[in-house]
């Protein structure tokens, strides 16, 4: 039997992408992960998940194993959230990052971390969306999956490492030192005080955040624009533009 994983990086940031991996491979291969050490990102040092984004990487290459990863911009998230919402944005994503993998030849089981709060709602709309041609495919979808299903571990190590590489190019790119890019964060709030010094807000920015407009307001006393007015429609980013 053949399964599948998946998981996201960077959904609550105010900077920078959101980043969504499927991992796919037989089920005999799975034990490989558990002997490499992999599980949970949110568990395990920086320094830990790039050492296993490297060995899942390296193993992907000498079996065969499928990979699907999509790097979703700010811009597209902002667009994307002035017709609908994050929710039904993530499953376009997790759908797209599914058939990058190209794995629907096979027939198994595709495991989420389902980022809704009704994980049967989150699970169905994925099933949709992917269509018939993934109608062999059971789907499971759960909160946390990543903490109970290792392949889906494993993408959401894939997703973060992937994601901390795109917040370095871009805080190399801007010469600012931009933290983790969440809200909570002290040094992300500098960052963002200095990105909204413009025209309009900095492109690496989600304008659609609270913390984004309310910053903007405080130092441009106007409302923030709205970035489909500004920038029209976007393009996506997909696994094979990386």
């Amino acid at each position: 039997m053949y399964q599948l994983g998946v998981d996201e990086a960077g959904r609550g940031p105010a900077i920078g992408p959101l980043v969504v991996c499927a991992l796919g491979m037989p089920s005999t291969d799975v034990e490989i992960l558990m002997r490499i050490g992999a599980k949970d990102s949110k568990s395990l040092s920086k320094k830990k998940r790039v050492f296993l984004a490297e060995q899942i990487f390296l193993q992907a290459k000498k079996r065969k194993w499928d990979v699907g990863l999509i790097t979703c911009s700010a811009s597209r998230i902002d667009i994307e959230r002035e017709i609908t919402n994050l929710n039904k944005l993530e499953v376009e994503l997790f759908k797209e990052a599914i058939v990058a993998t190209k794995a629907e030849k096979y027939n198994g089981e595709i495991y989420l971390d389902a980022c809704d709060t009704d994980e049967k709602r989150f699970r169905d709309r994925v099933s949709s969306s992917l269509g018939s041609s993934w109608s062999q495919w059971s789907i499971k979808s759960q909160h946390k999956m990543d903490l109970e299903n290792i392949l889906v571990g494993a993408a959401s190590i894939l997703a973060k490492v992937h994601r901390d590489k795109e917040i370095e190019k871009i805080g190399q790119l801007l010469g600012l030192e931009i933290g983790s890019g969440y809200p909570s964060d002290p040094k992300t709030r500098v960052a963002i005080k200095n990105l909204v010094k413009g025209e309009y807000p900095n492109k690496y920015l989600r304008w659609s955040w609270v913390t984004t407009e309310n910053i903007w307001l405080k130092e441009n006393r106007k409302p923030i624009p709205k970035r489909g007015q500004v920038e029209g429609n976007s393009k996506q980013s997909s696994i094979s533009d990386w």
